[in-house]
């Protein structure tokens, strides 16, 4: 296995996939809006074609990308101990032997440094909140050490993703896109109470926290349940205020659809399918949502 293979490896990069997309959506969502100084408007065409934006957008992936390199490659690094004993990820990299811990520890510091220096070039706004966001992102790591909550602050981490690609653009909070990065908090939150149904034995052996170690599997499927009907709430409201093109409702039925097909595929006593229902339906959900969206804005704005 090569090096980047291994760090790929580590920081799960397939699961870029979630929050990715709502970040794409923050972005469109900005364009209309946004005062790009350069020929054309923002909200045409060629004002999305304008070389300021286009630097907006690679800086919002590079962001994207080093924030979450670092938040997973630290969870992996704190966790280590954890890990090396529970038979489910003793075969991750930094247990098994295939990268040490120095080296994880080092690509958490140098994808963290990256990420300040990309908000610097990006706006003064996205500079000073790039602290906190990091400090949220690696915070979490911690948080199963003493609070079941844990589960929240991993989506709160993730619904930076859309609220931060619209500050990246306009420099200013909106209702809009925070209704976004609501949607993602409770999404996440809900599909990492599933998760977690897979560790709850050793949670409970190990005095780790989560909604699943403290309330029992199926209490906790409920808890995910109104999680996501919550989620599904966000994402209706967003569709309505924002007055939306109909294809974007079209996007909402297949993510609630998949919320809902999560929920059919595990059970209590079944767990045979939540890496299934983790992966698959998640990552549909986010990947066909947003491309619905982007689609009714292009229709909306007659980009």
């Amino acid at each position: 296995m090569t090096t980047v293979k291994k760090y790929l490896s580590l920081v799960k990069f397939s699961h870029t996939i979630f929050a990715m997309p709502f970040a794409f959506i923050g972005f469109f969502l900005a364009i209309p809006v946004a005062n790009i100084s350069g020929n054309g408007e923002a909200g045409s065409m060629q004002g999305m074609l304008n070389p300021i934006l286009l630097q907006k957008g690679l800086l919002v992936l590079v962001c994207m990308v080093t924030a979450r390199n670092a938040a997973m490659a630290f969870n992996r690094y704190l966790d280590r101990h954890f890990d090396a004993l529970n038979p489910r990820t003793a075969i991750r990299e930094i247990p098994a032997g295939i990268l040490s811990a120095e080296s994880a520890l080092r690509f958490v510091i140098g994808n963290s440094i990256v990420f300040v220096l990309a908000t610097w070039f990006i706006n003064p706004l996205c500079f000073y909140l790039s602290f906190v966001a990091l400090f949220v992102v690696l915070f979490y790591s911690f948080t199963k050490r003493f609070t079941a909550l844990c589960h929240l602050v991993l989506g709160v981490g993730l619904s930076l993703a859309p609220i931060g690609a619209y500050l990246a653009v306009t420099g200013s909070f909106a209702l809009l896109p925070l209704l976004f990065s609501f949607a993602v908090i409770f999404w996440v939150s809900g599909f990492d109470i599933i998760y977690a149904l897979q560790d709850v034995d050793f949670d409970q052996s190990h005095q780790l926290n989560s909604i699943p170690a403290a309330l029992g599997k199926e209490r906790a499927l409920w808890v995910a349940r109104l999680l996501h009907v919550c989620s599904a709430v966000c994402v209706t409201i967003a569709g309505v205020y924002g007055g939306f093109h109909w294809m974007y409702f079209i996007g909402h039925g297949v993510f609630v659809g998949m919320l809902i097909n999560q929920h059919r595929l595990v059970k209590p006593n079944d767990l045979s399918k939540v890496n299934l229902a983790f992966m698959t339906s998640n990552g549909i959900a986010s990947v066909v949502f947003a491309i619905f969206v982007i689609t009714a804005l292009f229709l909306q704005y007659g980009w």
